[in-house]
């Protein structure tokens, strides 16, 4: 198997149990465990073929919904185990993010040829499930909080599309691009990176506008 499926494989089942992990949150029976894991886990690979106009990856290899569904059945009996399970999702989140940065720049860079579009298939393969996970789940949205987090993946896409174009070995280029897009969203959880917000003056009320 070699370096990019497997962070492909990686990433379903990291994704799939940050979304069990937010059913447990939620209490949630089983079948909101494997309903949860499993949008979270296929969600981004799936708007990011829809995109490029190509056969949904996980309609052809069943082996993705299976860790899914394995993926939540094991979460549903043993998340009580966890202290924090919000700080466990969001870490876990941050290494599935690191993980589809490079698997859907790879993706769209194959299909395409075009480094724009890698990069552009990069972000959203990496944040698409993680916000639907959130919408679903009706947990704080990670788009709505103030630490760095598309950006993440749009410098790990970044990383692995330029390593991938000056020739470098596919293995390099995405543990190149795994590691930073990782260390910007683990900097930003730690630290809490993040840009400046806009300040100018907060908009105003529907009812207010004439």
């Amino acid at each position: 198997m070699n370096p990019i499926a497997l962070l492909d494989y990686a990433g379903v089942a990291v994704f799939a149990a940050t979304g069990a992990l937010a059913a447990s949150r939620k209490q949630l029976d089983i079948i909101g465990f494997l309903f949860l894991a499993s949008v979270t886990g296929i969600g981004g690979g799936t708007f990011r073929d829809l995109i490029l106009n190509v056969p949904v990856f996980w309609v052809g290899n069943r082996d993705y919904v299976l860790i899914c569904a394995v993926v939540a059945v094991v979460v549903f009996f043993t998340a009580h185990r966890v202290e924090s399970r919000y700080k466990l999702l969001l870490w876990l989140d941050a290494i599935g993010l690191a993980a589809f940065s490079v698997m859907g720049a790879a993706k769209g860079l194959a299909i395409t040829g075009s480094p724009a579009v890698s990069v552009i298939t990069g972000m959203l393969t990496a944040t698409f499930g993680g916000i639907l996970r959130d919408l679903l789940a009706g947990e704080p949205s990670v788009l709505l909080k103030p630490e760095i987090y598309v950006t993440a993946a749009l410098v790990g896409a970044a990383i692995f599309t330029a390593g991938d174009v000056a020739g470098l070995p596919q293995i390099v280029s995405g543990l190149a691009g795994f590691a930073a897009a990782f260390a910007v969203r683990g900097g930003a959880l730690r630290f809490g990176w993040a840009f400046p917000p806009y300040k100018s003056r907060p908009g105003r009320r529907p009812e207010d506008i004439p």
